[in-house]
């Protein structure tokens, strides 16, 4: 066997590997969304690339029941779009020995350079700039997007000159009870400095009980809160706007369909008080 071949049987085993990994979050993906009754609101397929792709956490990392609701909806509003689709992820993943084997699948740390590489190559790139923030926000912010000022995603879409497609998901906070963020206790351990995390909640979940940190950021299985998920107009850069400035537009516009998405909403049974009411009235009215 020459040196070619061998290389083209790697490189062939790499991409297999990374075709498994993204069927199994699709898969997972289809699964959560069945199990939790998800109602999608958006184009059938993706704007053309390339595009970042702008989402929010629901909670935890690459376990977030988030993260799965957006490879199936990827997987859907994608099909037969041959573009590559490059996944920035918290670099917690490979100080965790995560990342390294989610490579294939298009799961890169979280940086400009490899952003911008992939954008070039006319791809899109995923990003949820809100990190651990977002991802481990409390039960009482669960309905908020938290990016905790982070405007790198905007100048990396000015600096690209690309648009920014925003994806919007509710629901999840609602799979598991979060007490609180633990921003106090991820400081007094050294966290920020340590491993660039910032938050250590304390949940209640599923088979987990009551964890904190790490226990708790691990996969769980989701009470069936209804969720929903909606892929949001595109918002191009304009000529000369300053990346504060592009990510309040992003913010404004994504917790603005979050608003409407959860606003008067029952908690964990998905639908709104005036429906309960409705529902309650029709039940003792006989019809």
């Amino acid at each position: 066997m020459t040196a070619t071949d061998s290389s083209a049987q790697a490189t062939a085993s790499i991409e297999e590997q990374g075709r498994l990994i993204r069927q199994f979050f699709i898969g997972v993906g289809r699964a959560v969304a069945a199990w939790t009754r998800l109602e999608y609101v958006g184009p059938d397929q993706m704007p053309p690339a390339p595009a970042l792709i702008v989402a929010n956490h629901g909670f935890g990392g690459i376990f977030d029941v988030n993260a799965f609701t957006i490879a199936a909806l990827a997987g859907a509003v994608t099909e037969g779009i041959d573009v590559p689709v490059t996944i920035l992820t918290h670099q917690a993943a490979w100080t965790l020995g995560v990342g390294r084997l989610l490579e294939p699948a298009g799961f890169k740390p979280a940086g400009r350079e490899v952003a911008l590489e992939a954008l070039e190559e006319g791809g899109y790139v995923i990003v949820m700039p809100g990190g651990d923030l977002d991802a481990g926000k409390s039960f009482a912010h669960r309905n908020e997007i938290v990016f905790g000022g982070r405007i790198g995603y905007a100048a990396l879409a000015i600096e690209a000159g690309v648009r920014i497609i925003p994806v919007v998901v509710s629901g999840a906070g609602e799979t598991l009870f979060v007490f609180t963020d633990g921003q106090r206790l991820a400081r007094q351990l050294r966290l920020p400095s340590l491993m660039r995390i910032k938050t250590m909640p304390l949940s209640l979940s599923v088979p987990w009980g009551l964890s904190f940190g790490v226990a708790g950021m691990l996969p769980y299985f989701p009470m069936p809160a209804k969720m929903r998920a909606a892929v949001l107009d595109p918002i191009v850069p304009e000529r000369g706007e300053e990346p504060s400035a592009l990510a309040e537009r992003v913010e404004a516009a994504m917790s603005a369909k979050l608003t409407e998405m959860t606003e008067g909403r029952v908690p964990f049974l998905g639908m709104r008080w005036d429906d309960v009411v409705g529902a309650a009235k029709r039940i003792r009215s006989g019809r």
